[in-house]
C-alpha cells in the first residue's frame, strides 16, 4: 500500500508516491507561478493522475491521497483558504479532487502545512516516539504545528497554531492587520521588507547590500550579510532571534512540549542561531518546562510537509 502525497506552497507543488514504510518512490515539484483559483487545483489533480497512472500497473496499491496547503483547511467543509494564492478564498480543493477520484476506493485528507510539518517528523523526523512536540515553521510566514497528548490540535476554526499572529510589540501598527505581528517582524518576508524600509533611509550606506538588487533580495542574503557584519543584518538578525526565542518561550510555557522543531525556509540558514534562541527562550518560558524540552532542527526539511501529508492521509491520526 502506498499514498499518494502533495505538498502545496505559495511557490510550488510537489508531489511523489510515498510507502507505508516512509521510502520516497516518486517524486516531482512544478512551479505555480502565474496560476491561480482553479488553475493550481488543476494542476495539483494532473499531478494525482500522472501518479495514479504511474503505478496503475504496479504491485503496490495507491490507496490514499493527502495534501498539505499553506492556510486552513477547514474540516466541515473542505474549502481551503490560502491566502498567498490568488483566488483560494474558501476554494473547493476537497470537492475536486473527490470529482477526480469518483468510482474509486481511494482516501482523501486535506490539512494545513504546519500541521502536516509536524505529522512529518512524527513519523520519520525529529518528533519519532514522542507524543508532545511542536514544529515552528518560519518561512514567508510563520506557523506552529501542535501535537499534544498524542493528539493534533485544531481548534475550533480549524485555524490553531497561526502564531505569525502572536503580539510580540507593545504598540500596535497598521501592517499587523495584514499579516500579523510576529510574521511581520520576524519571518522571511519580514525580515527582507525590514532590511529594504533601513537602506530607503539611509543617505551613506555602504555595507554589504551596495551591490545587489534590492528588489532581488532574498532570505539567505541578509544572513550573508550578517556573517560580513553588515550594520542593518547584524541589527535586524539579532532582534529577529529575541523574536524567535520570546515566541519558543511563549509556546512551551503554553503546551509543555518533550521537543521543539524549527523548520521552514529561514531555518535554513538561520538554523546556527538555535541555542541562542534557546538562551533567549530561557529568559522567558515557565522554567519546569523549559528545562525539559529539547531543541532540535528538523530533520525532514522541505519535505516535512510532503511526509506529514502522506501519514495524515494513511490513516494513522
Amino acid at each position: 500500500m502506498a499514498v499518494i502525497t502533495i505538498d502545496l506552497t505559495s511557490i510550488s507543488v510537489t508531489s511523489a508516491v510515498i510507502s507505508m514504510a516512509g521510502k520516497v518512490m516518486k517524486k516531482e515539484s512544478l512551479s505555480i507561478e502565474g496560476k491561480q483559483g482553479e488553475q493550481v487545483s488543476l494542476l495539483i489533480q494532473n499531478q494525482i493522475k500522472k501518479l495514479l497512472s504511474l503505478f496503475e500497473n504496479e504491485p503496490i496499491q495507491i490507496k490514499a491521497v493527502g495534501v498539505s496547503v499553506p492556510g486552513i483547511c477547514y474540516s466541515k467543509t473542505g474549502l481551503v483558504w490560502a491566502p498567498n494564492i490568488p483566488g483560494w478564498d474558501n476554494y473547493p480543493l476537497l470537492q475536486d479532487i473527490s470529482y477526480l477520484l469518483r468510482g474509486k476506493n481511494i482516501r482523501i485528507k486535506i490539512d494545513n502545512n504546519r500541521t502536516c510539518c509536524i505529522l512529518g517528523e512524527h513519523w520519520q523526523g525529529a518528533a519519532k516516539e514522542t507524543k508532545n512536540a511542536v514544529y515552528l515553521a518560519v518561512g514567508s510566514g510563520i506557523g506552529a504545528g501542535i501535537l499534544i497528548d498524542g493528539k493534533i490540535l485544531h481548534g475550533f476554526n480549524d485555524a490553531v497554531g497561526a502564531i505569525g499572529w502572536f503580539a510580540v510589540d507593545r504598540t500596535y501598527k497598521d501592517a499587523y492587520s495584514e499579516k500579523g505581528c510576529l510574521e511581520s517582524l520576524a519571518s522571511g518576508k519580514g525580515i527582507i521588507t525590514r532590511v529594504k524600509e533601513s537602506l530607503n533611509i539611509i543617505d551613506d550606506y555602504s555595507g554589504y547590500f551596495k551591490d545587489i538588487k534590492i528588489q532581488n533580495l532574498v532570505i539567505g542574503d541578509v544572513f550573508d550579510a550578517y556573517k560580513q557584519k553588515d550594520p542593518i543584518a547584524q541589527k535586524i538578525i539579532r532582534e529577529s532571534v529575541e523574536l524567535w526565542g520570546i515566541t519558543a518561550a511563549n509556546i512551551i510555557s503554553a503546551f509543555n512540549p518533550e521537543i521543539l522543531i524549527f523548520g521552514g525556509g529561514v531555518f535554513g540558514p538561520g538554523i546556527f542561531f538555535i541555542d541562542e534562541i534557546k538562551s533567549e527562550a530561557k529568559k522567558w518560558a515557565q522554567p519546569l518546562s523549559i528545562d525539559k524540552v529539547k531543541f532540535s532542527p528538523s530533520q525532514l526539511g522541505n519535505n516535512a510537509g510532503l511526509f506529514g501529508a502522506g501519514h495524515l492521509a494513511l490513516g494513522r491520526f
